[in-house]
């Protein structure tokens, strides 16, 4: 193969679901020991073209290359046996399964016919080593394992096919920090050893430490590929949405009166040892962020909050009357009215098989029913306000949930809880995963629910989001709030200082970092 041909090459792809045309004629040329990045909106095309590639779906036209000579693959196993491994944004492992199982499912060594154990294990450590988990024992199961280590799992069980071309979908989205940084680590070696990497993040800081080359996708079209770091990242995202990207967040309200009365109370909130004494306020129209390192209680918080966890210690009080969360049934009902946007959207957030009609209108069924009759009118009507204030885009009310892209998922499982009309809404990491324009019409949004009076809860892990979103941010360690951060303190320099309770003293001052007791 001459040295200026790219190992895999697609030239003039399109593909047309029902009245949808996800791609058309779509190029792209990936090369040997470069990471390219894939860049776009969700519902840009990506999907498409890294399942074609991957052999999930077949193109309506076009034409692929590989080492030059034209390949079709009519399933994933034919794309794996030419080398081209992809790692989906949703996981595919089986949970009741151990990580050994996992890894080697579809080739497991044998010996007189029946399973080696022992070949397994090895070929299974030597896999998770290579992709950073070596502290993951292969016997545990999958089920036992938080998100981040089973996303690592995924990576140890591409590995071990040995790919020539590794495709990664948002394959840091449900990762710690410390796991990004191992996996990147990881990636930089592979693409050392020639392996080419197709990567895909709506993360521009991951994209500008890991990316040689970049391609944008926009409307099922690429739009430019450049040399990563000759674009700024306002250019960059002005390619992808294809207009001015401006005023990411909206602007912060002035604070709210010591008059205004808290909606909700948290007093000494325990839940051992997750939680440790958690205790603040939320008032009408205030943003209040969780911060802190990764899997310090936030998600634990926002579960018992919602009733989810059993065995609960401490008060809880709605507009000044204790209340007893014990279930999310009792949380969502009408006079506590509060919502819960969970992290897994596709697991935890929607049905996917069933109707966005469906998704939509279940959480909020019993308004629209009166004696076992469902309103069909007042339910249409609901929904069709839902999919505007949300600008959902979707081929129908009658399509699967699962039809949809990733961002226009997430919108529908906020369109399903604001169907209800809360007062108080707790949102767990609410856009990972998603596209910059999406994340911007969801910053949008959460400012506007505030304005009209409703008290949010935001966790997340983009500090940038905090910073932007939130009146006050409460920094967690070890099931505790450590620090709360008000107004112009709320600092990337300060969020990572009290996360690790480190000094923020500078020459020229500090950041206020106040006892978290508000």
């Amino acid at each position: 193969m001459p040295a200026s041909e790219p190992l895999f090459r697609l030239e003039g792809i399109s593909k047309r679901y029902g009245g949808v045309q996800a791609l058309e004629d779509a190029e792209l040329s990936v090369e040997a020991g470069k990471v390219h990045a894939i860049l776009g909106e969700n519902g840009a095309g990506k999907s498409t073209l890294i399942k074609i590639m991957s052999g999930v779906v077949v193109p309506d036209q076009g034409r692929m290359l590989l080492d030059g000579r034209e390949v079709s693959f009519r399933d994933p196993a034919a794309a794996n046996a030419a080398g081209i491994v992809c790692i989906f944004q949703e996981l595919s492992l089986i949970p009741e399964l151990s990580v050994a199982d996992n890894i080697i499912a579809s080739n497991p060594p044998k010996r007189f016919g029946m399973i080696d154990r022992r070949a397994q294990r090895k070929l299974a450590e030597e896999a998770l080593g290579r992709a950073g988990g070596g502290d993951i024992h292969p016997s545990t199961l999958v089920r036992d394992l938080p998100l981040s280590r089973r996303q690592i799992v995924e990576i140890a069980k591409a590995l071990a096919r040995n790919p020539r071309i590794l495709i990664l979908d948002e394959a840091t989205s449900a990762l710690t920090a410390s796991d990004v940084k191992t996996v990147f680590g990881v990636l930089k070696r592979l693409r050392d050893e020639g392996i080419a990497l197709l990567y895909i993040s709506h993360r521009m800081h991951e994209i500008a430490e890991l990316a040689d080359t970049c391609t944008v996708f926009r409307n099922g079209h690429n739009i430019e590929t450049y040399a990563a770091g000759s674009r700024t990242d306002e250019q960059v995202v002005e390619l992808m949405i294809g207009r001015e990207y401006h005023n990411v967040f909206p602007p912060k309200p002035a604070p709210k009166p010591e008059t205004v009365k808290p909606v909700l109370e948290v007093d000494n909130l325990t839940w051992a040892p997750r939680l440790n004494g958690v205790s603040f306020t939320l008032k009408p129209g205030e943003v209040v962020g969780l911060g802190g390192l990764d899997g310090q209680g936030q998600r634990e918080l926002l579960l018992a909050l919602f009733g989810v966890l059993r065995g609960t210690s401490g008060q809880i009080r709605i507009g000044g009357a204790p209340v007893s969360l014990n279930s999310p049934r009792q949380a969502r009902a009408d006079r506590i009215g509060m919502a819960l946007i969970p992290e897994d959207r596709k697991t935890e957030g929607l049905m996917l098989p069933m109707s966005v009609r469906d998704n939509l209108s279940f959480a909020a069924m019993s308004m629209f029913s009166r004696g076992g009759i469902i309103d069909r009118s007042a339910e249409r009507r609901a929904i069709d306000e839902m999919i505007a204030l949300l600008a959902i885009k979707t081929d129908g009310i009658a399509v699967p949930a699962g039809s949809l892209s990733g961002g226009n998922q997430q919108k529908l499982v906020i369109a399903k809880w604001l169907m209800r009309r809360p007062r108080i809404i707790l949102l767990n990491d609410p856009t990972r995963g998603i596209d910059v324009g999406t994340k911007q019409e969801i910053y949008q949004l959460l400012r506007r629910l505030a304005d009209e009076g409703a008290a949010i809860v935001l966790y997340s892990t983009d500090y940038d989001e905090l910073i932007g979103c939130c009146d006050k941010v409460l920094v967690m360690y070890d099931g505790a709030v450590r620090r709360t951060l008000v107004g112009d303190d709320i600092t990337e320099r300060a969020l990572i200082a009290s996360a690790l309770s480190i000094d923020t003293r500078t020459d020229e001052g500090a950041a206020t970092l106040t006892p978290a007791t508000a």
